[in-house]
């Protein structure tokens, strides 16, 4: 014996393939949608980020300019600022004062387990419209990684997400004030 707890008419199941599973499907899509509003800005319309300058001690070469690279980019992306080195409403100046690989994580006989990469940035907020320094801060973020492996061979993926977490870090240090 068999019970039927729900059926649907074959007309009526025909009527749903054809309209309800499609409107299904497109509201499903717009409730999936990521909507990015750039930050509020206010009355600003440009700014400036100059070449970070160095002071970090056996940091990487180039290392000062993919984060600039990487914070105007955020800027740019995320924001209706307009980019000029010319007059700009407000300036975000940076030096890179650390970068270290430590040890973490002891292990038994006088190892480690972990080594951790760790990037320091002082970031510099200035306000050109009223001729004052808006903030100045450090920011800090580092990426472990098993002390078997040889930096080398981290070393992309360590520094790409140090400098994502760093960039949105400051993004909303400088425009949601978090």
């Amino acid at each position: 014996m068999t019970t039927r707890i729900f059926t649907i008419p074959c007309k009526a199941f025909s009527f749903l393939q054809i309209l309800g599973l499609p409107m299904l499907l497109i509201l499903m899509i717009n409730a999936c949608s990521i909507k990015m509003n750039p930050a509020d800005t206010g009355d600003l319309k440009t700014y400036y980020i100059p070449q970070f300058t160095n002071n970090a001690p056996n940091t990487l070469p180039n290392l000062p300019i993919q984060l600039t690279e990487a914070l105007k980019d955020k800027v740019r992306l995320q924001s209706n600022l307009k980019y000029t080195d010319e007059n700009p409403d407000i300036e975000l100046r940076g030096t890179l004062v650390d970068f270290r690989i430590t040890s973490e994580a002891p292990k038994v006989g006088e190892t480690t387990a972990i080594n951790r990469l760790t990037i320091t940035l002082a970031i510099e907020y200035f306000n050109n419209r009223t001729q004052k320094e808006v903030w100045k801060r450090n920011f800090s973020f580092f990426y472990n990684y098993d002390s078997n492996q040889d930096f080398s061979t981290v070393q992309e993926i360590a520094i790409r997400t140090i400098s994502n977490q760093l960039m949105e870090d400051i993004f909303n240090a400088a425009f949601s004030d978090w």
